[in-house]
């Protein structure tokens, strides 16, 4: 244990995670989390990584009978009650943070960034785990993940979850009141987790990282309020502000219906960071000018989802005319395209994204419908069939704008994953982009998306 927790001590000291002023108050709290009486510091061996550190403290305490179980959940609570010894308070991270964004929001950001993966809210060992690669479509270069890096649960910590007394605090994995929370088998371990506040419209949202990042600087910006996803005019004016404060990150929404929208419906978020996918890369393939935003570049994007893209250097002209294509989409119907804006409920929203480019604002505008029929019961807009073998699972965000979230089950049903068969699934990852745009690549679906625009234009 001393071994362990000397080398704890010294990868804090090399992050600045502590002064010596604090070592003695860090070593007495960590001791009384793992079930030791005693500490001095110990000449120990190089350790490969946090993780290989923190799984000796956490043997320690299994031995001490200081682990309710010795699972991975609960191995998890106590290893980030650990970290958060070493993790400034929350209103003193946020006051060192914005005093690095005096000097530039990339200060700002790389602090926060570093220090959530230092002090292992971000998984960094985990998300290692992770399959990577491009394949190169006719969209462009497209990338490819097999997530690996979500541990998957006992079958002990699922059936003591289903007989949990569900607090409805906080209310679900994104409010704000996660800040600090211990976790239990039903609710991961929030103990090392930090947000930074925003205002964002004029209203109060937060600003945190992914712990399970699927590229650079993954981030999440939530809504102060646990309030549905809605996408309107104010969702346009918030991704806005929010590259106005981060010009060098990207914000996107998912949108607010289920299977085009993302996985948490429930309360009003974002995700963004520093990273270019492919989709942002890919140029507009036909120009158009609405009548009263002459000074707004706009166009249909060369992409697989039916995008148009808005440039700017005025928000306000974006946000007038983002909802403008917006409210004519809700209640837009091509039949011959398949699209039906209403049965028996709503279908038609929007992936929106924006972005800071050579001083200008970029909105991008996905067109989604949620529609199902008998031969696709899984969305007309979404994987067909016969491509189940490969993704079911909707396509959100990060998805729509070139980056593919596969399921482990891959390497079962593929146990011979080489470059040849990296480069199918990628192709097959890009017949999926295809099979959710509502406007096809095709003349039948191009000249559907001319007259939606122009039907958006004579409105």
């Amino acid at each position: 244990m001393k071994e362990h927790l000397s080398a704890l001590l010294d990868y804090a000291y090399e992050r600045g995670m502590i002064g010596k002023l604090d070592e003695s108050y860090a070593v007495n709290k960590i001791l009384a989390l793992i079930g030791g009486d005693d500490f001095e510091w110990t000449e120990h061996r190089e350790f490969a990584n946090i993780d290989e550190i923190l799984a000796g403290l956490l043997d320690f305490a299994a031995q001490n009978g200081k682990l309710e179980d010795n699972t991975i959940t609960y191995r998890d609570i106590l290893a980030a009650e650990i970290m958060d010894n070493f993790t400034p308070r929350p209103g003193e991270l946020v006051e060192k943070f914005f005093k690095k964004y005096e000097n530039s929001p990339v200060e700002a950001t790389d602090y926060f960034y570093a220090l959530s993966q230092d002090n292992n809210y971000i998984m960094t060992e985990r998300i290692k785990k992770n399959i990577i690669w491009k394949t190169m479509t006719k969209y462009g270069e497209i990338d490819i993940t097999i997530n690996l890096s979500k541990p998957e649960k006992d079958p002990k910590e699922i059936a003591k979850a289903k007989t949990m007394k569900q607090s409805g605090y906080p209310k679900c994995l994104l409010c704000k009141e996660n800040v600090g929370i211990r976790g239990n088998a039903s609710h991961p371990a929030r103990t090392n987790h930090r947000i930074i506040p925003l205002t964002l419209a004029g209203e109060e949202w937060f600003f945190q990282y992914s712990p399970y990042v699927y590229y650079n600087e993954h981030c999440i910006g939530l809504s102060g309020e646990h309030t549905p996803m809605k996408i309107d005019r104010k969702t346009f004016q918030r991704l806005l502000d929010f590259v106005t404060i981060f010009p060098h990150y990207f914000i996107g929404s998912n949108s607010d219906l289920p299977i085009v929208g993302g996985s948490i419906l429930t309360h009003n978020h974002f995700q963004g960071g520093n990273y270019e996918f492919t989709m942002a890369k890919q140029p507009i393939k036909k120009e158009f000018t609405f009548a009263g935003f002459e000074d707004v570049r706009a166009g249909i994007v060369d992409w697989a989802l039916s995008t148009i893209r808005l440039i700017s250097e005025d928000k306000e002209k974006l946000c007038d005319l983002g909802e403008k294509i917006l409210n004519v989409w809700r209640e837009y119907s091509d039949e011959e395209n398949d699209i039906i804006a209403y049965t028996d409920q709503l279908h038609n929203t929007v992936t929106s994204i924006a972005r800071k480019r050579d001083g200008k604002y970029e909105l991008d505008l996905i067109l989604r419908n949620n529609r199902t029929s008998s031969e696709h019961p899984d969305g007309i807009f979404h994987a067909h069939s016969e491509y189940h073998h490969i993704k079911k699972e909707g396509i959100g965000l990060i998805e729509a704008m070139g980056l593919a979230v596969l399921p482990p089950r891959l390497l079962e049903q593929f146990p011979n994953m080489d470059d040849a068969k990296k480069k199918e699934i990628g192709e097959i990852f890009a017949k999926i982009l295809e099979n959710c745009g509502v406007f096809k690549d095709t003349e039948k679906g191009m000249n559907g998306f001319v007259r939606f625009m122009e039907t958006v234009n004579g409105k």
